[in-house]
C-alpha cells in the first residue's frame, strides 16, 4: 500500500509459496503481523473491499475470465470467517461459495475430481471452496482412507487439472489459513463456551486436533507439491484475524487487477439511442 505510515511490505509476494520443497509449517509463522496493526490493517481492508467489488462487477460484465479460489485450514482456522469478512464484499450474483464435506455415495462412485469439477466457476464468476479437492491428500492421508501410492498420485493430478482450469481462463487462487495449536485450542474453548458459537463445534474436532502433528506434515507435503507458477499456494498468518483479512484481501485485489477485466464496449452507439 502506498498511503503513508503503512508497511510497505508485499503481503502476496511474501506469503507466496515457492513449490518443489516440503514446506516447515511453524506455530511462530501463525502470529506474524508483518508491521501492521491493527486498525491500520482494518482501514486498508476496508479499502480493498471497495476495489474488490469494482473489480469483480468488471470480471463479471466482461466475461472473460473465472476465478476459483480455494480455501483450506486446520479446524478452527477462520474459513467461514474469511467468507464472510472477505467476499462479502463481491456481488452474489457473481460469486459462489461451495462446502465441500465428506462425499456422498454417488460421489465416491465417481473419480475424486468429478464432483470438485461441477463447481468450478464459469467465466465471468467467483467461485470460494471451503474445503476442496486437496482434501484428498489431507485426510485421506493422514486417516489411510486410501492406500499411499494413491494419494501421493493425487499431486501431479490435482496440478494437472488446475493447470487445465487455468488454461481455460479460470484462474486459481489458493489459500492456506495457518493458525498455531495454541490458537486453535482458544477457538475450540470459545466455541465450547459461546451459545452462540456452539453450533460450530463437532467432538469430532478434538480427534483431529490430536493428529496436529500428521496434519501439519500433510499440509507441508501439499504446499511444496501443489504450489505452481500457475496456480501458487498462500500461506496466509491466521492467528490475527485482521492481518489474515488484509492478507486476503490484498491477494486477491492483486489476483483480479492482473486480470485487468474492462467493461465490454456497447453493442450500439449511444449517440443514436433516444428513450422516449
Amino acid at each position: 500500500m502506498k498511503t503513508s505510515g503503512r508497511p510497505r511490505i508485499d503481503l502476496p509476494r511474501k506469503l507466496r509459496v515457492r513449490g518443489g520443497v516440503r514446506i516447515q509449517l511453524r506455530d511462530s509463522g501463525a502470529g506474524r503481523s508483518y508491521g501492521w496493526d491493527e486498525t491500520t490493517a482494518r482501514e486498508a481492508s476496508a479499502q480493498l473491499a471497495v476495489e474488490l467489488g469494482e473489480l469483480q462487477y468488471k470480471l463479471y460484465a466482461e466475461g472473460r475470465h473465472g476465478v476459483l479460489v480455494v480455501l483450506q485450514a486446520i479446524d478452527g482456522g477462520g474459513k467461514d470467517s474469511t467468507i464472510r469478512h472477505v467476499f462479502s464484499a463481491f456481488n452474489p450474483q457473481g460469486c459462489t461459495v461451495r462446502a465441500f464435506k465428506a462425499p456422498s455415495a454417488e460421489e465416491l462412485r465417481h473419480d475424486y475430481l468429478w464432483r470438485i469439477h461441477q463447481h468450478v466457476p464459469p467465466r465471468g464468476e467467483i467461485a470460494v471452496f471451503n474445503r476442496s479437492h486437496y482434501e484428498d491428500v489431507l485426510i485421506a492421508r493422514v486417516d489411510s482412507l486410501v492406500p499411499q501410492r494413491v494419494w501421493q498420485a493425487r499431486y501431479r493430478q490435482i496440478n494437472e487439472f488446475e493447470r487445465m482450469l487455468v488454461e481455460s481462463d479460470i484462474h486459481v487462487v489458493k489459500l492456506f489459513l495457518h493458525i498455531c495449536r495454541a490458537e486453535q485450542r482458544r477457538r475450540f474453548e470459545e466455541r465450547i463456551h459461546d451459545p452462540r458459537k456452539q453450533w460450530k463445534f463437532d467432538p469430532q474436532d478434538l480427534i483431529k486436533r490430536a493428529q496436529w502433528p500428521a496434519y501439519i506434515r500433510a499440509y507441508g507435503d501439499m504446499l511444496g507439491q501443489c504450489s505452481t507458477p500457475l496456480a501458487p499456494w498462500y500461506v496466509v498468518p491466521g492467528d490475527h484475524k485482521w492481518l489474515r483479512d488484509l492478507a486476503v484481501a490484498q491477494i486477491m485485489v492483486e489476483t483480479l487487477r492482473a486480470l485487468s477485466p474492462r467493461f465490454p464496449p456497447p453493442r450500439f452507439n449511444p449517440r443514436r439511442i433516444r428513450v422516449s
